[in-house]
């Protein structure tokens, strides 16, 4: 599996037992286009019959960004029936594709808006002190809810709130991050990838039937939670997004200043 491919770049140690996964759009501070939906759907299908592997890291490409959601410019086809939306960041996570082997994220730069599908479904977060938190969608007028769900299972309450009700005025440092138990370590600067390696590869080094049953259970002390949170979500965005155009309008004149705390 070490063969580069055009969005997402995986890298395998045989000897360790782990696989890099890194979003590889820097020029687009790794934003997800259907092409990168299509191909994460195929890495974490792959990784499930690797029996080499045993841990995963995810991270980013470049310095600027871990990842900032989904592409502006991609064109997302929806069926005309309101009861049929699709959004398909809901496919990108390890778990949606029924990966059980540990993911450990390193994160470098932005994490935003749909980055949080793929935190959501991490084991747990290393970060560089460059790392910074927020959510955009109440600023351009969307409803914040799959995003929101997964971060209020993993963050206080409050936080979450105010996280995700400031839209682009303020941002989660990595310092702010660590202190609320969204990230796990903060590492040295350009050390987060390189700190989620070393994690994943003491995981690695264990029996992996227990390892996975481990994660299984992690997840399903949340699963039954976030499958009626998710539920409700469609309807929510259905009435509260404004219409696309209306968002392309406030997102075009979007304000540059925030807080970061």
């Amino acid at each position: 599996m070490g063969a580069g491919v055009s969005t997402v770049r995986v890298d395998t140690d045989r000897d360790s037992g782990v696989a890099v996964v890194t979003l590889d759009r820097p020029e687009r501070l790794n934003a997800v286009d259907l092409e990168m939906v299509r191909e994460l759907v195929r890495v974490w299908g792959e990784l499930r019959f690797d029996d080499f592997v045993r841990a995963v890291v995810l991270t980013g490409s470049g310095e600027r960004a871990f990842c900032t959601g989904i592409d502006r410019d991609a064109v997302v086809p929806q069926p005309s029936s309101p009861y049929m939306q699709d959004d398909p960041l809901l496919r990108i996570g390890p778990k949606a594709n029924d990966l059980w082997k540990p993911v450990v994220a390193a994160v470098r730069g932005m994490a935003c808006g749909g980055a949080f599908y793929l935190l959501g479904e991490s084991e747990f977060v290393v970060a560089d002190p460059t790392a910074e938190f927020f959510d955009p969608h109440t600023t351009y007028g969307m409803v914040s809810a799959y995003e929101s769900m997964l971060m209020a299972a993993r963050m206080p309450y409050g936080e979450v709130a105010r996280m995700m009700l400031m839209g682009t005025a303020e941002r989660i440092s990595a310092r702010r991050a660590h202190e609320i138990g969204l990230v796990t370590e903060v590492t040295e600067p350009g050390g987060a990838l390189a700190a989620a390696v070393r994690c994943a590869t003491a995981v690695a080094a264990c029996p992996p039937e227990g390892v996975q049953g481990t994660v299984r259970a992690l997840w399903a002390a949340r699963e039954a939670a976030l499958a009626q949170a998710f539920a409700q979500a469609p309807h929510l965005v259905a009435l509260g997004n404004l219409p696309p155009a209306r968002q392309a309008e406030l997102f075009t004149g979007r304000r540059r200043e925030f807080r970061l705390r």
